[in-house]
């Protein structure tokens, strides 16, 4: 032999020698392997992985580390082993010089290379510090490796000295053992960490996390979150608690790296597109000819039907996120070869009981190979689960953050095709898929490695009677693909359905107060009802395919084994079935149950992801807005500041042109008012200006930068002064000028904080006219060249709006040198203008200065003419709004400000009205600005009365019987097994077995009932979530629905969307699951620890420690991770609140430039969300390893104490007990997941039922009715001695008001902003309590009513026209308790007749959430004509013509007269010339009534009524 020449000179020394290393009681290496390959190993190791190293090392540098003490003494320790090493080598030639014999080969091959190692190790170490890494696995490794080789030698090498002493070389074993105690101090030095690199992310953070400066062994065994932990059980964790992020995990560098990935997929598809579908001639599509229009043919071209090649999202996420996810594919690698360590060693311990011959060193090395196999199994395997969970983390924020950006440029038509609540759902469902599937996904190759691997092990323990067992398997992957397509075409249809209910939600959220003006609730409930039950129906036919596959799921590996054993007893006399074959066996299928039951869950996972992944990739690929079509460079050194040339515009390339034929040309510095009746385009106009429409034809140019103000107000859900100043430089003598100019400074001393107030969502404490005076002010503090100004002046009263007119856009204002556009109604302005531009269905008609116009004699001067009379110095206007994305829905509500003493109480109603009570001064400071409540986490463990609060929605004898059927299961379960292992004990006879057809036979019954019971209680679980969902959807709907007004404006919609969608969906499909699960593996736990315990009862001793180690472990861990759950589900509800109000407001955030800005909050908000995920990902982390050892301990224990027993046990019972524990460390962690899922889950019961103990408003109806038919006849309404507050801790915002109006009176209010005027028709529909009073309508006192009864006899024509997507009709009639006949006679009546008749679908016209696509003047019509409809005999006008032109105001006007003429009218008016025919005119000031007569007589009286008469240019 070679080797043993190599080790001695006469071969003396063998390589390897069975009689002294394995069949003998006191076993030892011989000397040639320990010189050679003990020495070998970590050499090659080191070798090997240096290069890999040292160049992953090079490209990912982390800084420099500067010298330290443990990097000098890690450095000189290498260079001392190198010394030892090399002195070995000389002491051999020293030997050689003198002894003169030839020295053994090896005694000079073996050190020079260790020494060579030991050279290279050095240099690692050194070149580790220069690029930053603080503590290093491949060296730790190494130093490991070293020292356990030389263990080995050092046992062997004491024996020897004591068994052989003369053969001892002293100079070897000195060195020797110098070198062993190096290794040892090596290995310390290296488990150690170094100090953070210089200028690391660390040094700046002030809570950095401290994963990159943890040694190697505190990462691989995650120790380093052990800190946040032990906060975590003394304490609830706060925010403050938590880490940052690291670097790598953060939005600003995720983010970018798929946006361009997907990108530049986006430019590939447009080459090879170009390539196809133009002729080389012509510039490609959009850039063509310097900005000329887009030839006919052109767009011809583009439309050709071909199928053109989608760019690949796949791809795009692929290539991003690939590279670091495939590490986890060589961690599952090495895991799922170690997973078949476990069935050898028990292979080996049942042979090693059967042999009494074997030495019982024997039984102890197998089970110290068992415990360490398994534990490297368990660190491999979370390391893994770590880098898929970090990978879906990325994906996550990647996806959410590219959705956000493409929302900020995608065009109108684009945007119309998919509603907030889809998009938002691409963010929170979509987004959360990936996240979920990225951690399965290695099971798609690993699965059929683990399943091929199973059976060449099969084979080899049974032969071809494994074929049997294949076969059932085969059999069940056709069932399990089908019932996974079926449940992914139920899916689609539940997304759909949950889709169109949560659309339904956002609307009635958002509207809910004209639901309750109205007395709405009971039809939206039926229609919210209807939708979900149909979601219930698919829910519950996927729940008949959920048991099945369950029934699959439990029942394959026990068919499996059955059938096999069948076969294999079958087809042989000979075959027996012993311990060795069964248990084994059985391991091994205990391993292929997993591989195959994930084939399909990963299966259909995919699918869904695959759905979610067209869903993004449709909304990632949707066209975006030209960028060119408005050019900003062409005008320079011109004295034009605007000119659009031949310009044709539409919203889509689809649809037929909104704006043609149209040449503008503005002068710098100049003031042009826009002129039209109610949808001829006017907002178009100055969207086109914009960019925000798609330009057909013609030439765009604007000379510098853009302001904007919408004509629905976008206000953000933050304080007064950020939207004003809206992410611009503070300037503050700037600010207090335009808050003067803006008249915004009485509204800053009524407001609680002052310009530190929280404005709520869709800026709901505020009335109409502060938002859009906010709006403007935002505008003017932006200070921009050029400013379109969409109607600002509509929402305000008259002598505010002359107020701003002055100070602000008229030829005096603040913005006297810029180029302003202004849409107005407002004829009184118009002189004061240098151009006027007059519209008509798209077109400009008429172009001139107010005198040529005038002289010209055209539609505009008659126009004029026909209105100067009515209207003098009014201004008080508001006009239709474009078919654009600006919400027309403001959430109506009471700014009844929610947390603060003193507040604008006045309802959204009149624009412009903050009952003007002096607030307390001393008390403003931040805090009493607050409106909104954000999500709360709640802390501490889950109250039992929730879970019993589930358990009763599903009903309790169900319950009951779920648990029956479960404990069935398991029983049967165990006693099979224990059948099995009576079987492989019985004495063979003949070399065959003579019961093993009886045996055979029961072990199938067994199996059969286990079937059966795990069927029944999958559906019965399943049935019973179905039943617990509807109830608590239900109950939550109509909790929502029964709260006052107040309810809805302290709480962001975002908050109770969240409640209907994640939480619901929640309870729908996850709770049901996780509760069958838990069952499952607590029973699975409890069996395996019955079983050890009746195969070695010794373990009773270990197992008590165990499990209080277990449930200290896990009690420590739930603490933290159930309070890391709440902290990320309450900073999830602001991305998608932010996100919500992003897509309201795109049109302003692109006029002001100010995508960055949102981009980069959007991010942080993800970050800081993903700041509480991170965590919550490593504490299971953490709490698996330290499970997985304990589950490690039992096992080996077991393993042990079968060892010690051996003499008195069977071969059978042993083999039951260890394949029962190989499954019990799984079976724990999984218990410990589930436990902490079902306690994390459970949460969502907990949310929904929180909105449930709210305060409510009064009762509905009353039972029986307390009203008399046909009330009200009259109408009479006597007020007495009446006063509201909005809140409790505030003062009368309206007081001692008596005043009795008769029926069929016409009474208009009116009183200065803020004096109260809409408060009374609150308290008039009851959406605020009195505080005191009473008022009776016909002689009932309306505080005795229902409130049902009350709100649908008398009728409102709200201030902000309310549309919910539905059809028309339904609109009209929710109820439908109206004819056609009469509702096509109201449609005549309010003037939309026309209108609606030559809609294709005429009453089953569908309008578009919040009713986009109709202008607000004819949503307006569409509010009068539910009054028509009502026809009661009190009708309350707020503001109800501010949107409409005159001429529509008029007719509006002269229906109410003709229609109402025998109803009791009660109109709030800014414009006093509506109001001067009425009966009476109510006078209210600072919440008290200060005059009520008639018209002509308070102005013969001179007394507040004339002052305000005065003011409108009426006297």
């Amino acid at each position: 032999m070679a080797l043993e020449r190599f080790c001695s000179a006469d071969g003396s020394d063998p390589f390897w020698d069975w009689n002294s290393t394995w069949n003998t009681s006191n076993p030892d290496l011989p000397q040639c392997f320990q010189n050679t390959v003990l020495v070998w190993v970590p050499c090659f190791y080191l070798w090997l992985c240096a290069p890999i190293y040292l160049l992953y090392l090079h490209s990912h540098g982390r800084g420099y580390i500067c010298m330290s003490p443990l990097n000098k003494a890690k450095t000189a320790v290498g260079f001392l082993l190198w010394i030892i090493c090399w002195s070995d080598v000389f002491y051999s030639f020293w030997e050689r010089s003198h002894s003169g014999s030839a020295t053994v080969p090896v005694h000079l091959v073996s050190p020079t290379l260790l020494g060579l190692t030991m050279l290279l190790a050095t240099f690692i170490i050194q070149y580790e510090r220069i690029k930053g890494v603080q503590s290093s696995g491949v060296m730790l490794i190494f130093w490991l490796l070293a020292l356990l080789c030389a263990t080995v030698t050092f046992r062997s090498k004491i024996l020897q000295a004591l068994g052989e002493p003369e053969t001892v070389c002293i100079w070897r074993y000195t060195t020797f053992y110098i070198y062993y105690a190096f290794l040892l101090v090596a290995l310390v030095l290296s488990s150690l960490t170094d100090q953070p690199p210089l200028f690391s992310q660390a040094v700046k953070e002030t809570n950095p996390c401290p994963e990159p400066g943890a040694s190697f062994l505190s990462r691989i065994t995650f120790w380093w979150i052990t800190g946040m932990m032990m906060v975590g059980y003394r304490r609830p964790l706060e925010e403050k608690d938590l880490w940052s992020l690291n670097p790598e995990d953060c939005s600003q560098k995720v983010v970018p790296q798929l946006v361009h990935r997907w990108n530049s997929e986006c430019q590939k598809v447009k080459r090879t597109e170009q390539r196809t579908v133009y002729s080389p001639k012509r510039a490609p599509h959009g850039e063509s000819r310097e900005g000329q229009p887009v030839e006919e043919s052109e767009i011809l071209l583009i439309k050709t039907p071909r199928k053109t090649k989608e760019p690949s999202l796949l791809w795009a996420l692929c290539l991003t996120f690939g590279p670091y996810f495939l590490i986890s594919c060589l961690y599952k690698i090495i895991q799922d070869v170690l997973m078949f360590v476990g069935p050898e060693i028990l292979r080996l311990l049942i042979r090693f009981v059967n042999d009494s011959s074997a030495p019982s060193w024997q039984g102890f090395f197998y089970t110290a190979l068992l415990f360490i196999c398994t534990c490297v199994q368990s660190l491999i395997l979370q390391r893994y689960f770590h880098v898929c969970f970090v990978s879906g983390m990325r994906l996550r924020t990647a996806i959410i953050g590219a959705v956000y950006r493409k929302a900020l440029v995608i065009s109108n038509a684009a945007r119309r095709t998919s509603t907030v609540g889809e998009i938002v759902n691409l963010m929170s469902v979509d987004a959360q898929r990936f996240m979920d599937l990225v951690t399965y996904i290695n099971m798609v190759w690993s699965a059929p490695l683990q399943v091929v691997l199973a059976l060449y092990f099969l084979w080899q323990n049974l032969g071809p009677s494994v074929l049997a067992g294949v076969a059932v398997m085969v059999l069940m992957v056709p069932i399990n693909a089908v019932i996974a397509m079926k449940t992914k075409t139920y899916q689609v249809a539940q997304m759909k359905s949950k889709d169109n209910r949560i659309k339904l939600m956002n609307e009635m959220l958002n509207g809910i107060k004209v639901l309750k003006l109205y007395a709405w609730e009971l039809a939206f409930k039926e229609k919210v009802t209807a939708i979900r039950e149909s979601e219930l129906r698919v829910l519950k036919k996927a729940a008949y395919l959920g048991a099945v596959s369950t029934f699959t799921w439990v029942c394959a590996p026990f068919l499996v084994a059955l059938s096999t054993f069948a076969v294999y007893v079958l087809i042989d006399e000979e075959n027996v079935l012993d311990a060795q074959t069964a248990f084994v066996s059985l391991a091994l299928f205990n391993i292929l149950r997993f591989p195959l039951n994930m084939l399909p869950f990963v299966i259909s996972s995919i699918v869904q992801v695959s759905v979610s992944l067209k869903r993004l990739r449709a909304f990632l690929s949707n066209e975006e807005l030209q960028l060119d079509s408005v050019e900003h460079t062409t005008l320079a050194g011109s004295a034009q500041s605007i000119s659009i040339v031949d310009g044709v515009f539409s919203w889509s390339k689809t649809e037929t042109p909104t704006l043609k034929r149209l040449n503008v040309c503005i002068p710098e510095g100049s003031l042009v008012a826009v002129v039209g009746h109610v949808g001829s385009g006017k907002s178009s106009l100055l969207s086109a200006l914009l960019g925000e429409m798609d330009k057909l034809e013609g030439v765009v140019a604007v000379k510098g930068s853009v302001a904007y103000v919408p004509q629905q107000a976008w206000i953000q859900n933050s304080t007064l002064k950020e939207n004003i100043v809206f992410g611009q430089g503070k300037r503050e003598d700037w600010y207090n000028q335009v808050v003067e100019a803006c008249a915004l400074q009485p509204d800053l001393e009524i407001l609680p904080a002052g310009d530190e107030t929280e404005i709520g969502e869709k800026g709901v404490n505020l009335s109409g006219g502060q938002k859009q005076r906010l709006s403007l002010a935002r505008a003017v503090y932006c200070d921009r060249a050029v400013y379109l100004l969409d109607d600002p002046l509509s929402a305000v009263d008259a002598h505010v709006g002359k107020h701003i007119f002055d100070h602000v856009i008229g030829p005096q204002g603040i913005l006297k040198d810029k180029t302003r556009v202004l849409v107005t109604h407002g004829l009184s302005y118009l002189p004061q203008t240098d151009l006027i531009l007059v519209m008509v269905e798209g077109e400009i008609t008429e172009v001139g200065s107010y005198q040529q116009l005038m002289a010209k004699e055209g539609a505009f001067a008659e126009f004029q003419r026909t209105y100067t009379t009515v209207d003098q110095a009014e201004d008080g206007e508001f006009k239709t709004a474009p078919k654009t994305g600006a919400k027309a829905v403001e959430n109506g509500a009471v700014p009844a400000l929610i947390g603060s003493p003193a507040v604008n109480s006045e309802s959204k109603k009149s624009p412009e009205a903050n009952d003007a009570r002096e607030p307390n001064k001393n008390t403003r400071n931040a805090e009493t600005g607050k409106l909104t409540e954000a999500d709360k986490a709640n802390t501490g463990r889950v109250k039992m009365v929730i879970f019993w609060a589930y358990l009763k929605a599903i009903g309790v004898f169900l319950s009951c019987f779920s648990l029956l059927l479960f404990l069935t299961h398991h029983v049967v379960s165990l006693f099979s097994n224990y059948w099995l292992s009576l079987w492989t004990d019985d004495p063979v006879v003949n070399g065959t077995q003579p019961y093993r057809l009886m045996r055979l036979g029961v072990y199938g019954g067994l199996g059969l009932t286990q079937g059966v019971a795990v069927f029944c209680y999958s559906l019965s679980i399943s049935i019973g979530g179905i039943m617990a969902s509807r109830f608590l959807h239900q109950s939550i709907l109509y909790e929502v629905l029964r709260s006052p007004m107040s309810f809805f404006e302290k709480t962001p919609s975002g908050n109770l969307v969240n409640r209907f969608a994640k939480e619901m969906d929640t309870i729908d499909s996850v709770i049901p699951n996780i509760l069958k699960m838990f069952m499952g593996s607590l029973f699975n736990v409890l069996g395996s620890c019955l079983i050890i315990l009746f195969a070695t009862p010794l373990v009773a001793i270990i197992i008590p420690f165990l499990g209080l180690l277990y449930f200290f472990v896990q009690r420590f861990y739930v603490a933290t991770s159930r309070q890391l759950k709440r902290l990320e589900s309450v900073s999830r509800s602001p991305i998608y609140t932010h996100f919500n109000e992003t897509l309201l407001g795109t049109s302003v955030i692109r006029a002001f430039g100010e995508q960055e800005r949102f981009i980069h909050q959007s991010d942080h908000r993800v970050d800081h969300n993903q700041k509480a995920y991170y965590p919550g990902i490593v504490a299971n982390r953490w709490l698996a390893i330290r499970l997985e050892f304990v589950g490690n301990c039992i096992v080996s224990f077991a393993a042990l104490f079968a060892v010690i027993a051996r003499e008195s046990l069977s071969p059978g019972i042993m083999g039951l007990s260890i394949s029962y524990a190989l499954q019990l460390t799984a079976s724990l962690t999984w218990l410990v997941r589930m436990s902490s899922d079902v306690e994390t889950n459970i949460v969502a019961v907990e949310r929904v039922k929180e909105y449930c103990n709210t305060e409510k408003e009064a009762e509905w109806q009353h039972e029986p009715p307390t009203i008399p038919p046909g009330w009200p006849s009259q109408g009479c309404i006597d007020i007495r001695g009446f006063g509201l507050r909005y809140r409790h801790d505030l003062d009368l915002a309206i007081r001692n008001i008596t005043i009795t109006i008769n029926g069929g009176e016409k009474v208009g209010i009116v009183g200065r902003t803020g004096a109260g005027k809409s408060s009374l028709t609150l308290g008039l529909f009851r959406i605020i309590e009195a505080a005191e009073g009473h008022i009776f309508i016909d002689g009932v006192d309306i505080a005795s009513l229902g409130l049902h009864e009350l709100r649908s006899r008398i009728t409102i024509i709200p201030q902000d026209p309310v549309l919910f997507s539905g059809s028309l009709r339904m609109n009209l009639d929710p109820f439908d308790s109206y004819s056609d006949e009469e509702i096509w006679r109201a449609l005549e009546f309010s003037h939309l007749k026309n209108f609606v008749s030559g809609l294709p679908d005429k009453l089953s016209h569908e309008c578009s959430e919040g009713g986009e696509n109709l202008s607000v003047g004819q949503r307006q019509l569409l509010c009068l004509a539910r009054a028509l409809l009502r026809k009661t005999k009190v009708l309350v006008l707020d503001e109800a013509t501010a949107a409409v032109d005159m001429e529509t105001d008029n007719l509006i006007q002269s229906t109410i007269r003709s229609q109402f003429d025998d109803s009791t009218v009660l109109t709030i008016a800014h414009r006093l010339n509506t109001i001067m025919d009425y009966t009476r005119v109510l006078v209210l000031d600072k919440g008290e009534m200060a005059e009520f007569d008639s018209p002509s007589n308070l102005l013969a009286h001179r007394g507040v009524f004339y002052k305000m008469a005065k003011d409108a240019g009426l006297v």
